[in-house]
């Protein structure tokens, strides 16, 4: 049989899917749209889809699980190990920390001992430099003086560093005197570093101010018995004996190291300019009861002492001293301190001043205008005696002055060289 063909005034067309059931002698059937069928095929992919995706999650689900938790425990213990280094870091960070401020505050409580040592010093040393100024031994740098005290009474320590540093920290001292202000702080971490240098720097001055003390105390020490000695070593030589000598005789003794306590070595330093300046002012005190000063400063000598053609007989005859000319009125100065034993007319003398000296020494100052003094009174080298005369066996207006050593005349002149020697000492 033939198909029907349609008519192509209107085109093919399709003839639908048909279902046909048949079930004994029922027949049924039933046409299905395109639509249907792609919806129906939709569907069941779906379906088959889902299927073997719920088969293989049931499948892989343990798996998944279990590298989840794995994954979720490596990331709890990655956590965990970084919590713990940054705690032992933050530990370690506190631990230097404190350290650093235990450190800083035995720094500071050991500068504010050193400090709270220098202005004991300063107490100490300052009545012995004035003694030593006195003696005639000033500082051999100057006025370059280690301690300064401010009129409030606190204490400056001046250096060769004061341009690195401000001052002596207030934590330390409390504010300074200084106008300087400090530059201002933006960083905690750099001004931790510029306090560690701050005090490091007032560290370092401390010590070179220490040092330079000790050697300021040793140099007027060696400047004192330097001086001690040249005017001891000047009268021993003009026949003056004296018991400050007998301490150079010898050395020795049991060995005793140095502490290396700086406030020992301190005090035997200063010990030692103390037993110095005591040794120059004895040195001196011996050299004023000397006569070597000049009656008559500026005055020339016009007929010296020893032999020579008297002045009146013409006959040769000794000189017991020396003659100054001077114009009469003219003041006569004792040569050194002593005991005035005689102010009288006294024979060829005339008006004569004796001046006891002890150490068995004597001057007289003889043919004066006039006497000043009298007998039983001190002077000391310097005072007036009297005035330049001619009294008693003279020719004109001139002193006679005369050094006697236990009774014997001596050469003044001895004496007046060793004057001349010692002046820059005396």
């Amino acid at each position: 049989m033939k198909k029907a063909r349609n008519s192509s005034i209107f085109g093919s067309a399709k003839e639908p899917h048909t279902i046909i059931i048949a079930r004994g002698e029922t027949i049924r059937h039933f046409t299905v749209k395109p639509w249907a069928a792609l919806l129906g095929g939709t569907l069941a992919l779906c379906f088959a889809g889902s299927y073997i995706l719920a088969t293989s999650y049931l499948v892989f689900r343990d798996d998944l699980i279990s590298g989840s938790v794995a994954r979720q425990a490596r990331l709890q213990h990655a956590y965990e190990d970084r919590i713990a280094a940054l705690r032992t870091q933050l530990d370690r960070v506190t631990s230097r920390q404190m350290l650093d401020q235990k450190l800083m505050e035995g720094k500071v409580a050991e500068l504010i001992q050193r400090q709270k040592s220098l202005s004991e010093r300063h107490d100490k040393l300052a009545p012995v430099l004035q003694r030593a100024e006195r003696a005639g031994t000033p500082l051999p740098n100057g006025p370059d003086t280690d301690l300064v005290m401010d009129e409030n009474g606190q204490d400056v320590v001046n250096s060769d560093d004061a341009g690195d540093f401000y001052g002596i920290d207030p934590i330390i001292t409390g504010p300074t005197t200084t106008t300087r202000k400090p530059a201002p702080r933006d960083d905690k971490a750099k001004a931790s570093i510029d306090k560690a240098e701050l005090l490091d720097s007032v560290d370092h001055s401390l010590v070179a101010i220490e040092a330079r003390q000790a050697k300021q105390i040793q140099a007027l020490s060696n400047n004192a018995y330097e001086s001690a000695d040249k005017i001891l070593d000047a009268l021993s030589a003009a026949g003056v004996k004296s018991a400050l000598n007998d301490e150079k005789g010898g050395t020795g003794g049991p060995l005793l190291l140095a502490s290396a306590n700086p406030a020992s070595a301190f005090d035997t330093r200063l010990a030692d300019l103390d037993d110095a300046l005591e040794r120059l002012e004895g040195a001196k005190a011996l050299a004023k009861a000397i006569p070597i000063a000049n009656p008559v400063p500026g005055m020339p000598v016009s007929s010296p002492f020893g032999v020579r053609k008297d002045p009146l007989l013409g006959l040769m005859a000794f000189h017991s001293g020396m003659d100054f000319r001077a114009t009469s009125g003219s003041s006569v100065l004792a040569t050194a301190t002593g005991i005035v034993t005689a102010a009288d007319y006294t024979g060829g003398y005339g008006n004569m001043v004796e001046v006891d000296h002890g150490n068995g020494l004597v001057t007289r100052y003889g043919h004066m205008s006039r006497i000043l003094v009298s007998a039983g009174q001190h002077v000391n080298a310097g005072d007036v005696l009297g005035k330049v005369g001619s009294t008693g066996r003279s020719t004109g207006p001139h002193l006679h002055y005369e050094v006697r050593r236990n009774g014997n005349a001596v050469d003044p002149v001895s004496f007046l060289t060793i004057g001349r020697r010692l002046a820059a000492e005396l």
